[in-house]
Formats: structure tokens, C-alpha cells, sequence
């Protein structure tokens, strides 16, 4: 059994990690998944999530300041799920190597908000997921909510708790002409939201910018 088989496996024996289509189809269109962020498991439960027909040309986009360094956890990255690391300290050039990945007609794995969070709704979206739709327009951006990951492996915890997570694919959210970049992010971030208040509308009150 190759890497990513087990991981695969391991993946769905902890937590599940059910998916549900609610507002597209899998389908060979070239996408980027937009989600919101809980975990250091969040890339791996999309990706084992989707059919293997699209594991193969979907990538997750990782932290190369993390994720890059030290053999096991860049292992990890490049040789168990094809990962495209990043630099986060290189401003605009930090999209570089996904533009490059999008470029070669690969599929991506985002988290726009740039870092984990501990609550049920994302923070703000940074403005690379904005550069990005702008920069390819027949690229769908889908947006997906990781439901109960945060208390599978919640910041600060390596070992983690066998919990039933689920991901959630939502309808894909097209930058329309001349939209500003504040709109479309808003725009994007509450896709994401709506499907996490509808698990759990005890949250809307959750966050300021919420």
C-alpha cells in the first residue's frame, strides 16, 4: 500500500471525513476548493474526500515555512499529497508557485484566511484568493466547509481524537466583472459561512466580522 493509500485509510478511520456535494458535482473542471481553516488534518481530509480520479491533479497549497522543513513533515507535504508550499513572507510572490500549478491545468486546496483558527467560523479571507480568481477566470473557486475538524486536531494538539468530520462543497463563487476585492472576499468567506450556520446556527453570533 502506497503513502497516500494509508494515509487515506488512516484519514477516514479517525474521522470519517464524509463528503457532501451540496452546491456542484465532482467533476474534471479545473477548481480551486477554498476552506476554512481548523487543523494541520484540513488538507488531507479534502483531499482524501474527493473521487481518486481527482486526487490526482488536486493539490493542497502549504506553508513552506512549516511544512518544508524537517524531513518527516516535508515528506509529508511533497511526497504523501503533492503539496505546493509557499512562502508567506514573500508578499505577492508567495502566489507564484500556485499560479505555476494552475498554469500546468492542476487543481488546488486553499485556505484563504492564512493560518488555523478556533472557532466554527473562518476570519477574514486574505487577498491571494482574490489575485487568484482575477488572474483565472475559467478556473472555478469552490468554497467547502471542514465540519468538526477543529475538535479532531485543534491548534496545538499532534495527537488526534476520533471525532466524525464531514466536508462540505458548496456552490462555486465566480468574480464577476470589475467586482471589488473587499466584495469578492466578503462574498467568498460568506459562502463559507452560510453552509457552517446551517450546522450550526448558534455561531452567528460567533465573531464581530462574522
Amino acid at each position: 500500500m502506497n503513502p497516500r493509500s494509508v494515509l487515506i485509510a488512516l484519514m477516514r478511520f479517525l474521522v470519517g471525513g464524509r463528503a457532501f456535494w451540496s452546491g456542484c458535482r465532482p467533476t474534471t473542471q479545473q477548481r480551486v476548493y477554498f476552506c476554512n481553516h481548523a487543523s494541520h488534518m484540513d488538507s488531507l481530509l479534502v483531499w482524501s474526500a474527493l473521487p481518486a480520479m481527482l486526487r490526482k491533479t488536486t493539490h493542497p497549497v502549504a506553508a513552506g515555512d512549516y511544512w518544508g522543513h524537517g524531513r518527516l513533515r516535508r515528506y509529508f507535504a511533497l511526497e504523501a499529497l503533492g503539496a505546493v508550499l509557499i512562502d508567506r513572507g514573500a508578499g505577492p510572490a508567495a502566489l507564484a508557485s500556485v499560479q505555476d500549478a494552475l498554469d500546468a491545468g492542476q487543481s488546488l486546496i486553499l485556505f484563504p484566511e492564512g493560518t488555523r483558527g478556533t472557532e466554527i467560523l473562518p476570519g477574514p479571507f486574505k487577498s491571494g484568493l482574490y489575485h487568484l480568481a482575477k488572474s483565472n477566470p475559467r478556473v472555478e473557486f469552490v468554497p467547502v466547509y471542514l465540519d468538526n475538524l477543529n475538535r479532531a486536531l485543534p491548534k496545538g494538539v499532534w495527537l488526534p481524537v476520533p471525532v466524525s468530520a464531514s466536508v462540505i462543497f458548496g456552490t462555486p463563487v465566480t468574480l464577476t466583472q470589475d467586482e471589488p476585492k473587499a466584495a469578492y472576499l466578503e462574498r467568498a468567506r460568506s459562502a463559507v459561512v452560510a453552509m457552517a450556520l446551517k450546522l450550526h446556527p448558534q455561531a452567528s453570533g460567533e465573531r464581530s466580522d462574522a
